[in-house]
């Protein structure tokens, strides 16, 4: 069992929801709605969609949303607030791995959330080649990620801390394994006398890799940006997003 399975419940769940950004996020929804797009009625799949915050906005503007995620918390705060908003929004709590799609299913899907490089390359390719599988004829593909190797290692850090909204701290120990191409983490999250610790493995691809494995998978990369302005992406930008479309 990979380590996301068992990772977003209790404490790291609570502490990814504090350090969301709800501007932040309405800016992300934003550019979801333009690169790829979207108008109401179109179906759309978001991947490790976490408690809804890109897909409660979208399905509130006309879309009509499946989501993915692991997290069972997550996934009945979703369901829960769908139903008492009436929102098109359908809950898969399953590893989009193991979740089958018909061809053609959807107009448009994204990854947003930095959950992108949770994939091994085997696994990554499988990943593209089942959204690839799963699009209609020119439908989009949008991923988010801090994980990119150009926004890791020109300020790598072996050690790093963090405080998050209220009264939890965030602390990790990083080391590089190049030959496997991931960084394995052990964070721990305390909260007064409360503490967890995991091991995560984050896989870190190149831009030029990524863009191999989704042309590889019938995916075309469209926009490689650095922030939601649009901007192309340098090297040494935080994050990166891209957009891709199925030829």
């Amino acid at each position: 069992m990979a380590w996301y399975h068992t990772y977003f419940e209790g404490l790291p769940q609570k502490a990814w929801k504090l350090n969301q950004d709800e501007e932040y996020t309405e800016f992300e929804v934003d550019f979801l709605r333009d690169t790829l797009d979207l108008k109401e009625g179109n179906k759309v799949l978001d991947v490790m969609a976490g408690y809804g915050r890109h897909a409660l906005p979208l399905a509130d503007q006309g879309m009509e949303l499946t989501c993915v995620d692991l997290s069972t918390e997550y996934c009945e705060e979703l369901q829960k607030i769908s139903e008492q908003e009436n929102l098109p929004v359908d809950v898969i709590c399953e590893d989009i791995l193991a979740v089958a799609f018909g061809a053609g299913s959807f107009d448009a899907a994204y990854c947003f959330g930095n959950s992108f490089s949770f994939f091994p390359r085997e696994d990554m390719q499988k990943f593209l080649q089942k959204i690839s599988d799963l699009l209609i004829p020119g439908g989009q593909f949008a991923i988010h990620t801090e994980n990119l190797a150009e926004s890791i290692f020109p300020n790598y850090q072996i050690r790093n801390w963090m405080p998050v909204e209220g009264d939890i701290v965030y602390l990790a120990q990083n080391e590089y394994f190049p030959e496997e191409g991931y960084i394995e983490a052990e964070q721990t999250f305390i909260s007064g006398t409360e503490k967890v610790t995991h091991i995560v493995r984050q896989h870190i691809y190149t831009l030029a890799e990524l863009g191999f494995m989704f042309q590889s998978a019938g995916l075309k990369v469209v926009g490689a940006f650095g922030n939601l302005e649009a901007d192309p992406f340098m090297l040494g930008d935080e994050q990166l997003y891209l957009v891709a479309r199925k030829f």
